[in-house]
């Protein structure tokens, strides 16, 4: 009996105890906890998203970034923009124009350097009489008296009736011809100078310019010592310009006529235009290549006495007119390469506007924007630093 139990205890001993199933039944419980969980949080991000797009409006993305640095708010106006192209030149007096001197005899007056002289004076005086300035392109090289004719004859004519020693009805400007009437209007100049009365002009009694007036830069004479032959002083015309070497680069973006500001030396401006832009580049040292470029001041007056002074420009090289600006700060970064601005609205709801970009106004710092939904008057949000 108790060898049956013995061996009834031995057998359900060995006997292999079945797995349990209540762990296999606690790992799937687990695992479909979490796809709930998984497919619950995807349900929330979308209804996040679809909240966040609602409250960025239509055409509005949501931001690249968050920050948290101080803003302010500006308005999206409506004006006009222009694009400048920022440069460094030279105010000058253009022009360089060398006063032959053809007497002999001794200097005894000459002009200050900086002296402006009108065609019909004086330019300098020999043996204390004067040398006449009259304008023409054609200079002098032979004495001219009754009978001459030629194109230098012609301009002496035309400026006899500038200068009102004679009238169109009786000495006509483009006569080649040097007449009586010739005569006697030289006769009428020589005697306002004190010169002799002889109608006629000697070798060297006048040089012609071809400019109306210039300034003395420089003279190669000295009062009381012999008058040299040659150059005896340089001048300029009296016209005031500023002188640039443009990188070639640069000067495609410029064209003749081209609106251009110049701040002078103590930060006053005056207004200017691109009066020629060279064929000719030259290799700077630094491996720079460039073309002269030449701005007439319109306003010459502003700019004073100065000469060689170092000025800074802006060519106005495109303009925009009437288009939505904002400033350059205000744009903000998405994915792509596109922009956005924050417009704020009632409440203080802000919304993304996705913009694109026209113009740049670098001296007002701002850009022209275009985007569905954006208008004049609107506050942007911009950084206040």
């Amino acid at each position: 009996m108790s060898t049956v139990t013995s061996d009834a205890q031995s057998a359900q001993e060995e006997r292999p105890v079945p797995p349990r199933r209540r762990p296999r039944r606690r790992w799937g419980r687990v695992f479909l906890l979490a796809v709930l969980l998984v497919v619950l949080l995807v349900i929330i991000g979308v209804v996040a998203v679809s909240t966040d797009l609602v409250t960025l409006g239509k055409n509005a993305q949501p931001a690249s970034a968050t920050s948290d640095a101080p803003t302010a708010t500006a308005l999206v106006e409506r004006r006009k923009l222009t694009a400048q192209t920022t440069l460094n030149g030279t105010l000058v007096y253009s022009g360089k124009f060398d006063i032959v001197n053809r007497i002999e005899g001794t200097v005894t007056n000459l002009p200050a350097a900086g002296a402006t002289i009108e065609h019909g004076n004086p330019l300098y005086w020999i043996d204390t009489k004067p040398v006449l300035f009259l304008q023409g392109d054609i200079p002098v090289y032979r004495e001219l008296a009754t009978g001459t004719k030629g194109a230098d004859v012609r301009q002496l004519n035309a400026e006899l009736v500038a200068l009102g020693y004679a009238n169109k009805s009786s000495l006509s400007p483009t006569s080649e011809t040097y007449s009586s009437a010739t005569v006697a209007a030289v006769k009428k100049l020589q005697k306002k100078y004190g010169l002799e009365q002889t109608g006629k002009l000697g070798l060297g009694q006048v040089i012609f310019l071809p400019v109306g007036a210039i300034r003395v830069s420089k003279s190669e004479a000295t009062v009381g010592a012999p008058a040299p032959t040659g150059v005896l002083e340089e001048s300029t015309s009296t016209r005031r310009v500023v002188t640039v070497a443009v990188d070639t680069a640069q000067a495609s973006m410029i064209k003749v006529g081209d609106a251009v500001s110049v701040t002078l030396p103590d930060r006053t401006t005056t207004s200017g235009k691109v009066q020629s832009i060279g064929a000719v580049a030259t290799k700077g040292d630094s491996g720079t290549i460039t073309v002269d470029m030449l701005v007439e001041l319109l306003k010459p007056a502003e700019a004073g006495g100065l000469d060689q002074a170092p000025v800074q420009l802006g060519v106005t090289s495109a303009v925009a007119d009437n288009v939505l600006a904002v400033p350059v700060n205000a744009l903000l970064a998405l994915s792509g390469g596109r922009y956005a601005v924050e417009v704020v609205q009632s409440g203080n709801v802000r919304k993304l506007y996705e913009v694109t970009l026209g113009l740049f106004d670098d001296s007002a710092g701002l850009v022209e924007v275009k985007g569905e939904g954006l208008t004049a008057g609107q506050r942007i949000v911009v950084p206040t630093a």
